[in-house]
Formats: C-alpha cells, sequence, structure tokens
C-alpha cells in the first residue's frame, strides 16, 4: 500500500506555447516550468517506456489508472493525440474514477472532488489543487485508506 514508482514531468504546449495567467493561476505552473520540455509525443514515449521497465505492461500484471473524473482521459488525451496525429495507447483506455468509488464507499458524491473526498476520509490535503503530481499523491492517499476500510476498487470507465 505505498508508492513504489512515479512518472513525473512536464509538457512543451505547442498549440499554445505560452502559459496563461489562468493556468498559472490554476496550476502553480509558469512558462520556466515547461519551456524546453519533451513534446506530448515524447512524454507518451517515456510514459511507455516506463511502464515497461515497471513491469506493467506484462500480460499476467494487472494495472489500470486513476483519474479524478473522466475527462483527462476519456476527452482530453485522446482529443490531444487526435489533434497531434498521435495513437492513444490501450492502457489510457480504461480507469478508476476515485470519486465514483469514495461514492459507491460513503454513500454521496463528492462535489469538490478531491478536497471533499480528503475532508470525508479526515485525510489532510497535501501540496497545491490542480497541481498534477500534487493530484496523485492526494489520490493515492485516498485510494489507501478505502482499500484500507476494505473497498475493492473496479474500473469505472466505459469500454471503448
Amino acid at each position: 500500500m505505498e508508492t513504489e514508482s512515479t512518472f513525473h514531468t512536464y509538457v512543451q504546449p505547442v498549440v499554445h506555447p505560452q502559459c496563461t495567467p489562468f493556468c498559472t493561476e490554476l496550476t502553480g505552473i509558469i512558462q520556466a516550468m515547461v519551456g524546453g520540455q519533451p513534446s506530448l509525443q515524447q512524454v507518451l514515449e517515456r510514459v511507455d517506456e516506463w511502464m515497461a521497465k515497471e513491469g506493467l505492461l506484462d500480460p499476467n500484471v494487472k494495472s489500470i489508472f486513476v483519474t479524478c473524473g473522466h475527462w483527462d482521459l476519456e476527452v482530453l488525451l485522446p482529443g490531444q493525440c487526435q489533434y497531434l496525429g498521435l495513437p492513444v495507447a490501450d492502457y489510457f483506455k480504461q480507469w478508476i474514477n476515485p470519486k465514483k468509488a469514495y461514492s459507491f464507499a460513503m454513500g454521496y458524491w463528492p462535489k469538490n472532488g478531491l478536497l471533499d473526498m480528503n475532508k470525508g476520509l479526515s485525510l489532510q490535503y497535501t501540496g497545491r489543487p490542480h497541481s498534477g503530481i500534487d493530484d496523485c499523491k492526494n489520490i493515492a492517499n485516498i485510494m489507501k485508506t478505502l482499500a484500507c476500510r476494505g473497498f475493492v476498487f473496479k474500473q469505472t470507465s466505459k469500454p471503448f
């Protein structure tokens, strides 16, 4: 029930190469953090390499992505890949939405996402909301807490 490995990188924006004030205010990402970073294609290749190194592409290993909501993997990533002419790996086509898992386990929907789930589980939110890596750490803590309470996770995405 501990984090074994982490993949984290920023992506060089292409369509809108300059970070907007809205983006910086929401995520804390500034231009210096994304300038000179790898392209989305390079990042997706690195994700694949990392997953292979961690044994997550072995057909005998069960793994699934966890994302707070369906938007990122159902809409955003496929749309961006389509725009850039990039394939979407099959492992990005199934996921667990912790908001759905939380609602099944706790009996109510967390209207404010991660903040409500942390509060409902008496957990302290760490880091900055909407900062990808901080959100991941908080999601992992929520998943761990639910699992320790006996919740069994199931895929919540619809089959593609």
